[in-house]
Formats: C-alpha cells, structure tokens, sequence
C-alpha cells in the first residue's frame, strides 16, 4: 500500500494552497480533501472552498472529495470514509502520489487510524426522547457515553442528538469503532502563532462577507430548511440566523468571529490528541515562505524513502 502525505492543521493557515504547491512540484500527485463541509455542493464561500488555491501557475491539480453530497443532507465520517478509499485507489492506479490535506480531525484519524465504522441508523424511540432538551442536557446525556473531548458534536441540537444515537448504537451492539492502521502516512501539519492565527480568521471572514457569503446562505435556504442549514455550524448556523431575523448583522457577525476562534482551538486540540494516539505529526510555520515550506515536506519525504 502506498504511502500518503497528509497536511493538516487549523482553520487559515493555507493548507489546501500547500497541498497543490506540493503536488505540482511532485509532478504527478492528486490532492484528497478532508473537510466535513466542503462534501457539500453549493457550500462554497462558506466553508472557504477555495478552488483557485488547486490551481498553480495554470495547471489544475486533480482533486477529490469535494462537492459530492447535496447540501441539506448529513454527510458523516463512514461515507468519508469509505469515498477516500475509493479514491485512493483510483489515484494509486494513475501512479500519482495521494495528498490528504484538511481540517477536520475526525476524517484524517478515521484513515490514518483505520476506524472501522459502521452505518448507525436512525432511532425515533430514542429521538423522540431527547426531543426538546437543551445542549446542556444533551452533553450530560452524552457524557454518560463517552469522554466528550472539544469536537463539534455539541455545535448544535441536532449534532448533540446524533453523537447521542450513534454511542447508544455502539453500545447496543457491542461494536468496536477501530482496527489497526493499515496506511502509512508522512503527516505534516501547519502551525501558526494565536495572534496571528485570529487576525488571519477576522480577515478571511470580512472578507468572505463582501464576496457574498450572506447571499449564498438566502440561495440555500430557497431549497435547504433553516434548521438543516443550521446543522453545519458556524457560518451557516449564524448567517441562517441573521437571514430569518434573530440575529442582526452585526451580532452575527460578533458571535461568528468568535466561534472561528473556538473552532481553531478546537481543531489544535485534536491534533495534539492524535499526536497522544501514537500518530508522529511533523510542524511547519505556517509563515514560512511557500517554497521552504514545500522543500521541508520533499526532505521528510526523502527521508521516509518517499521519493
């Protein structure tokens, strides 16, 4: 099996950017996207799908995982799963190198940890029980399952109830959610000071904004129900909010910059937790010109016996 780079880290250190910088540079290399919301066709401005950042000095790097699910429908880590695998072994065939490179945690460590997942179905029974419980009462519900670690399960009502479902599944039925990891990967994650890592977010979100974020949120709720597009956090909780008037413009756009900054905290705990789960991590500064940056993952490649 072939090995992957994977580079990770929080919300606006470039990633996807690097990622293409590096494939280009390998000269046959096809980039994986590990982000939750990026799955979502039409969720473009909000979840920062950049697609010009695939594009390098004119040359279109092959991507995959990305605008493959109809937004208000709830992607989730087993069918991540189990599309990576279909196209990693598409890209393996090409001969090309696969690049993983996201944020969100879950989806990386679900490869490079091998889970084995299984699909939870739903349950009215225990839905209907937990209908009408605040967040607060569904975290201590779900304390009762598992160790709640900084995750986005308690984003929302909903998420609360569905991590709730999924545990109870799992406990039911005796399943084990993980084997031993049958990929190796060079991981590589960016890093960037917190000042810094806040002012990049604030910038990124005014700019986001005048490029029309509020009127791509107006064009989903057209066909995507409020509390739906609300089951995607942030940006979409938010502007939701703002756009059916329970929130002004400028309380969103207070409340939204303040939950980026948790939700980048949030993405640096868990990579430390995978760093504590045995997965080796290599830090790069994220500030670093683009070209060191790309001949520091060419070294720890060569040095993995990668090239």
């Amino acid at each position: 099996m072939q090995k992957i780079v994977t580079i990770l880290g929080p919300t606006a250190t470039g990633k996807t950017r690097l990622a293409a910088e590096l494939a280009v540079r390998l000269g046959q290399a096809e980039i994986l996207s590990a982000d939750s919301r990026q799955v979502y066709r039409g969720m473009d401005i909000g979840t920062g799908k950049d697609l010009a950042d695939y594009v390098v000095g004119g040359q279109c790097v092959p991507y995959h995982l990305v605008d493959i699910a109809d937004a208000g429908t709830k992607y989730n880590v087993f069918e991540f799963q189990q599309d990576f695998w279909r196209a990693y072994e598409q890209v393996v065939a090409r001969g090309s190198q696969p690049i993983l490179c996201g944020g969100t945690g879950l989806y990386i460590e679900s490869v490079l940890r091998s889970y084995k997942m299984v699909p939870v179905p739903e349950n009215s029974t225990l839905r209907a029980a937990l209908r009408g419980k605040t967040l607060d009462e569904l975290a201590e519900i779900l304390k009762t399952y598992k160790s709640l670690h900084n995750t986005t399960d308690l984003d929302t009502p909903q998420r609360a109830v569905r991590a709730i479902e999924i545990q109870h599944y799992y406990r039911e039925h005796n399943i084990r959610e993980r084997e031993f990891p049958c990929v190796e990967s060079l991981t590589v994650g960016l890093q960037i000071d917190r000042e810094l890592r806040r002012e990049r977010i604030t910038q990124r979100l005014h700019r986001r904004l005048e490029e029309g974020m509020v009127d791509e949120v107006r064009r989903l709720l057209e066909h995507v129900p409020a509390e739906d597009l609300m089951y995607y956090g942030l940006e979409y909780k938010f502007l939701t909010l703002y756009c059916i008037g329970q929130l002004s413009y400028d309380e969103m756009v207070r409340q939204l910059e303040i939950a980026i900054h948790q939700f980048a905290k949030r993405q640096m705990t868990w990579f430390r937790g995978m760093e504590r789960r045995g997965i080796e991590i290599h830090w790069i500064d994220a500030t670093l010109p683009m070209e060191r940056k790309v001949k520091t993952i060419c070294s720890l490649m060569s040095e993995n016996g990668m090239l």
